[in-house]
């Protein structure tokens, strides 16, 4: 074990070649550099007044990075794995829980670089999560949320098997626009053959998800 005291460090995720590992504060500057422009931020998220939009954003991942481990409990927790194929950072992927032990429902949101993208890596990795959040952690329900227009998020959700779950106007820059939601539950995850989830390290982790 190299993370005694937060061994969250430690847990690994792997489906064929992709390998997940929860980020590090180390690792930020490179997910900075990682995140494609037409990734979505915080709308809320303060912004310092920085003229220099890169920065901005940099700064935004980092603050995100601090606030989701130095807010999580049992109930609460937020975890971001760094994707990485053949050992080469290609992007991000986070699973969250609110009120977990109470509604056993995780919600996914990830990014690729442009150049991984189109190959079925954005499913897989969002199998290794599902896998952690459905096998490992006794979860009953996921759901996920995209603009109406952002395809190739909603294609991945709907080949996995996640269902119809309403839409809402949302504030998006200047105006408004329509979010989709979708759910997948346990029955529909398991009713399908799927790539393997090898988890590693998740026993010592059992009590930071309140299990």
């Amino acid at each position: 074990m190299e993370h005694p005291y937060w061994p969250i460090f430690d847990l690994r995720l792997r489906v064929g070649d992709l390998e997940l590992r929860p980020m590090t504060e180390a690792d930020q500057p490179l997910v900075a550099d990682l995140l494609p422009d037409d990734v979505e931020l915080d709308p809320a998220a303060t912004t310092y007044g920085l003229a220099d939009v890169h920065l901005t954003r940099a700064v935004i991942v980092h603050q995100s990075y601090w606030r989701g481990f130095g807010t999580w409990s049992p109930a609460h927790w937020r975890l971001n794995f760094l994707v990485s194929l053949a050992g080469e950072p290609i992007g991000a992927q986070e699973l969250e829980g609110t009120d977990f032990p109470l509604l056993r429902t995780v919600d996914t949101a990830s990014f690729l670089v442009p150049d991984a993208r189109g190959r079925g890596l954005g499913a897989a990795m969002r199998c290794a999560v599902l896998g952690l959040a459905f096998e490992g952690l006794a979860a009953e329900a996921a759901i996920t949320s995209a603009w109406h227009d952002n395809l190739a998020s909603l294609g991945v959700s709907r080949s996995l098997g996640y269902q119809p779950n309403g839409e809402h106007l949302h504030a998006r820059g200047d105006g408004r626009d329509r979010m989709v939601h979708l759910r997948l539950t346990r029955e529909d995850w398991t009713a399908r053959a799927r790539p393997v989830t090898e988890i590693i390290g998740l026993e010592a982790c059992r009590p930071l998800f309140g299990l």
